[in-house]
């Protein structure tokens, strides 16, 4: 199902990305063991605020709008900058980092699937999109930090939030919701599972290797 006559606002896109920007950064400073020098912190917060748009471009086959617009950068790198001059007043304040990322999510995962339903792209594919959109710019984090990739590792249901708030926004969409109304429903409901999950410690149960079959060794006579 086409949503042809809805476009994602300029003001969305740069909200998204000025809190990516704050929360990459916000993370990173507060990250002290990695020792980050004031570059680092920087570019963390540009790759939160970047890495879920740009690889949802590169998903749909579309101009990285992370390039093409000219406010994109500006603000999340003001954003990261203002991240890592608060830092110091908020050290202690773990939760707001908390928050921001489940936010952040929920954002990029609406941009993004409500992109690609505006595109023509199925709903099976629109979830995949906003999902790849939510955790992008974490993943992307993760890697660059060298830390365990977030949601391929036990802890809680980071991407089950993402599809949780992306699948709302297609199955709403799909029954004639208005798009804006489905994209807020979206954010929230990312936002409240990721939150939940986090104060509740919500896990799926952890992989364990099968037990193997040790075979009898024939007794010596």
């Amino acid at each position: 199902m086409a949503v042809t006559t809805f476009q994602v606002a300029l003001w969305v896109e740069l909200l998204a990305a000025g809190l990516g920007g704050l929360q990459g950064a916000l993370f990173a400073a507060d990250t002290r063991h990695r020792r980050i020098d004031v570059l680092g912190v920087l570019v963390i917060g540009l790759i939160v605020a970047l890495g879920g748009s740009l690889l949802r471009d590169v998903v749909l086959n579309q101009p990285p709008v992370v390039i093409w617009m000219n406010w994109y950068l500006v603000v999340a790198g003001a954003a990261a900058l203002v991240g890592m001059i608060l830092q110091p007043l908020i050290a202690h304040a773990g939760w707001l980092i908390t928050v921001l990322d489940a936010v952040v999510m929920g954002l990029f995962g609406a941009i993004g699937a409500t992109k690609a339903l505006s595109l023509g792209v199925g709903e099976v594919g629109a979830l995949v999109v906003g999902v790849i959109s939510a955790i992008g710019g974490g993943m992307l984090r993760d890697i660059v930090l060298s830390l365990p990739v977030s949601f391929v590792q036990v802890g809680t249901l980071y991407a089950v939030a993402a599809g949780s708030g992306a699948g709302v926004l297609v199955l709403l969409v799909s029954l004639g919701t208005p798009v804006l109304l489905a994209a807020v429903i979206c954010v929230a409901v990312t936002t409240i599972v990721r939150l939940v999950a986090v104060v509740f410690s919500w896990t799926f149960p952890e992989q364990r290797s099968l037990p193997t079959l040790h075979r009898r060794t024939p007794r010596q006579s």
